[in-house]
């Protein structure tokens, strides 16, 4: 997992698909943190990027740096705990100007049951599982 993070990290922006019925939507994410273990990503509750989710916890992610790319699927899980939201935004202290953990619109989820694919033109893709 931890190669995972460092690649999402390392591309700065990555691209998350959600369903919106019977609709893909894709937007920019930039948030890839650990914590307990786990990968998390951050957004507003209030955002239909939440709704969706909240609709279908299944979800892809895909990064492209480098010549290389990563196509990340998995189930998102909603964590409410308090200190969840507080690590998440201490690592992205740049989010502090538009959420805190306790405005009830910051949210925070986990990966669950994750297949990363690491992929280029010129390597064999290599598959990690969290």
């Amino acid at each position: 997992m931890e190669q995972v993070v460092q690649f999402l990290k390392e591309a700065g922006v990555y691209y998350l698909a959600t369903m919106d019925g019977d609709r893909p939507r894709v937007r920019p994410f930039g948030t890839a943190h650990v914590f307990e273990g786990k990968l998390y990503i951050q957004t507003g509750k209030k955002k239909d990027v939440a709704k969706q989710i909240a609709a279908n916890p299944k979800v892809e992610v895909s990064a492209f740096k480098d010549g290389k790319w990563i196509r990340l699927s998995g189930e998102l899980v909603e964590d409410d705990r308090r200190e969840a939201r507080v690590s998440m935004l201490d690592a992205y202290p740049e989010l502090k100007a538009m959420y805190d953990p306790d405005d009830g619109n910051t949210v925070v989820y986990y990966f669950k049951d994750a297949t990363a694919v690491f992929a280029s033109f010129t390597e064999a893709p290599k598959v990690v599982t969290f």
